[in-house]
């Protein structure tokens, strides 16, 4: 039998006590000792840890003074995707998100919370003790931030209950602390923060956790991911239970009965919101039932039960100094506005694009003009108006350029369209913004190779298509030797270009940069040809009847595969070892039209299959198997007592489907 020494004792009796004084202080706001007090019992903590390095325990409280250094960040897989949310920008789309979701649930309840102007972090904690912290990166895969989670003192180290749970959240910097911070930069001589945001993004991606530890972040926790297995029915309960386990939850949050309720929540918090000691960039409204979240399910992107309202624009003035032109990878010609730097929203704009010849002519923007600029949705800087009031007589005069401002060729401008083309296929901006494109996040995903690398490797003769992005390892010894590359850097960096060869065809189909080809389509395209040859010698036809591509997509991409310079750098993709199959589950090979792409709901008792070995078959094999009956549904399969849903179809007149004619349609797997 272990026997527990005076000591241990004693410093059992420490962390349980700075715990329950950090969680008044920084998560009740009520601090029930005086400082003093409080740093004498860190410092006996402290000392006995000294004295005793055998007994300290990994959630001691002394962790958040930081001290861990890191060589680098590790990826972290998140089990649930950590998904952003859609934005509305006024009533209108507020009441037309409430629309939605009134086709599927009845009287919906919303929670209404403060969107904090942070960074997204995901909290585990196994037995009740914090064991990781994690970015939301991409959504699927983050960094491991834990050494510097510690640090943050409103993040408790061990909950009030033993669980093993993940709960997400907002880190954020408040303004306080962000403007002393600011002060002191500015002394040392360094180059101050943007705004709160940046500074607690760039706090929490330090290696070492000494300085996340003096940046003062702080937190709040808005998402139980799983709530439903911890017996919890409604968001509002989930955040009620976050508070209970210890953790800090934003304390404006309202449940409220309906949209007009929310649209007055969000009234009255965009008339206060600088009232606050942190930043905020909207109000986030989701339905508070999470069985009805889970039936309306998600977007590709977002999630269907939920939105972000985002503040009106803040609106100065700055001067027009000049327009320039940038030419995109499909050869698109954008105006931009060359612009005085000038502070919106928090942060510094110096550019902001033009759109399109119409766009500058029907605002009647001149060089020189002094301009009203503003934040759409708080992120894109937009030119609003010239202020005429203001002009000298020295403005000049837009003109839109007729030749590439890169190669010099002719631009066109097809009947109909608003924008103009440099056809160029060798222009060198062409190449460098595709490039871009090829290894960008949701395209092939090459970790190292950002917008200035690619155009130093495009200018230095590295890279000039897609294929030789797949020999650099060929110059390794050469890239060693350029500013900012070493040995490790290069070597991730050829090993992030070498991962990327497994990457499943919809991120290649994305990545070859076909016009009008985004995510969602690349992904659709894939799971129904399952390869990238079975794509390339498809027709018009078979496009053209997919739904969701349409005839112009279908025309794009046709061309595309139609040209021999696009093939010639396919087939030297595969010959180099990019995968060009399907990785995901869909189940082609087993599928029809009749399944493929359609919306199904079960409901009653079935005879040959359990309900979530059907849903199994159904989605293998493209089809999607939603909890509830809509317009958007396309069949209803019905077993033994099938419920209300079986009477809602035939009043929507939907298709049914008993288990004799689902064998029909359903081939087995």
């Amino acid at each position: 039998m272990m026997v527990i020494t005076m000591i241990e004792k004693r410093y059992n009796e420490l962390i349980e006590i700075i715990n329950k004084l950090n969680y008044e202080y920084y998560t009740l706001d009520k601090p029930s000792v005086s400082d003093q007090e409080y740093d004498r019992y860190m410092q006996e903590l402290i000392k006995i840890e000294l004295e005793n390095p055998d007994i300290v325990r990994s959630d001691s409280p002394s962790v958040r003074v930081g001290g861990q250094v890191l060589d680098e960040f590790t990826k972290v897989t998140h089990e649930i995707p950590m998904l952003s949310l859609g934005n509305v920008f006024n009533e209108d789309e507020l009441i037309k998100f409430d629309e939605r979701i009134k086709k599927e649930v009845a009287n919906p309840e919303y929670v209404c919370e403060l969107k904090i102007d942070g960074l997204s972090v995901s909290l585990k904690y196994e037995k009740g003790k914090f064991v990781r912290g994690a970015t939301r990166g991409d959504g699927i895969i983050g960094e491991d931030i834990t050494h510097n989670v510690k640090t943050i003192k409103s993040i408790p180290l061990k909950l009030k209950e033993n669980i093993d749970i993940e709960i997400r959240g907002e880190i954020f910097m408040g303004k306080k602390v962000f403007e002393k911070l600011n002060i002191e930069r500015e002394k040392n001589g360094e180059e101050v923060f943007q705004n709160p945001r940046n500074a607690a993004a760039g706090s929490i991606r330090q290696l070492d956790s000494k300085i996340a530890a003096k940046r003062n972040l702080d937190a709040f926790l808005y998402h139980l991911p799983n709530a439903l297995n911890y017996g919890i029915n409604t968001h509002y309960e989930a955040l009620k239970y976050i508070k209970k386990l210890g953790l800090k939850i934003n304390p404006n949050i309202e449940k409220v009965k309906n949209i007009n309720e929310v649209i007055s929540y969000i009234s009255y918090w965009t008339e206060h919101r600088d009232e606050l000691p942190y930043e905020i960039d909207g109000i986030v409204i989701k339905l508070n039932d999470l069985n009805a979240q889970q039936q309306l399910g998600f977007t590709a992107k977002y999630p269907k039960w939920a939105t972000a309202y985002k503040f009106p624009a803040t609106e100065v003035l700055t001067k027009l100094i000049d327009i320039i032109f940038t030419v995109g990878r499909t050869g698109q010609v954008t105006p931009n506005a060359v612009l005085e730097p000038v502070r919106v929203a928090g942060s510094t704009v110096k550019r902001a694009t033009l759109h399109n010849e119409d766009y500058v002519l029907s605002k009647d923007l001149k060089i020189g003009d002094i301009v009203s600029i503003r934040k759409a949705g708080d992120v894109i800087p937009e030119v609003v108006e010239p202020i005429i009031d203001r002009r000298t007589g020295n403005e000049i005069d837009f003109k839109m350029i007729d030749k590439c401002p890169i190669c010099d060729s002719k631009l066109v401008k097809k009947e109909g369209q608003v924008d103009y083309f440099c056809i160029n296929k060798e222009c060198p901006a062409r190449h460098i913004e595709g490039l871009i494109h090829f290894v960008s996040r949701d395209a092939m995903n090459v970790d190292g190779l950002g917008e200035r690398i690619i155009e130093d490797f495009y200018n230095m003769g590295y890279i000039r298509n897609f294929t030789d992005i797949y020999k650099l390892s060929s110059k390794k010894e050469e890239l060693m030797e350029l500013e900012g590359f070493g040995e490790k850097s290069v070597n991730n960096l050829l090993e992030a270009i070498e991962n990327s060869k497994t990457n499943s065809l919809e991120k290649l189909l994305f990545a070859l940069g076909i016009r009008q080809v985004g995510n969602k389509t690349a992904k659709l395209l894939s799971q129904k040809f399952r390869n990238l040859d079975n794509l390339i010698n498809t027709d018009f036809d078979t496009l053209n009847n997919i739904k969701d591509i349409g005839g112009i997509i279908a025309q794009n991409i046709i061309d595309y595969f139609n040209n021999e310079e696009n093939l010639k750098i396919i087939n030297e993709l595969k010959e180099i070892g990019v995968n060009t199959e399907y990785l995901g589950k869909v189940d082609i090979e087993n599928t029809n039209e009749e399944i493929f792409g359609k919306t199904f709901v079960l409901t009653g008792t079935l005879e040959k299959y359990t309900r979530e070995e059907l849903k199994e078959i159904l989605e293998n094999q493209g089809g999607k198997v939603t909890g509830s009956v809509s317009k958007k549904t396309d069949v209803v399969i019905v077993g033994k007592d099938p419920g209300s849903k079986y009477d809602k179809a035939k009043e929507l007149n939907i298709t049914i489907w008993d288990e004799e004619e689902l064998k029909k349609h359903v081939k087995e797997v």
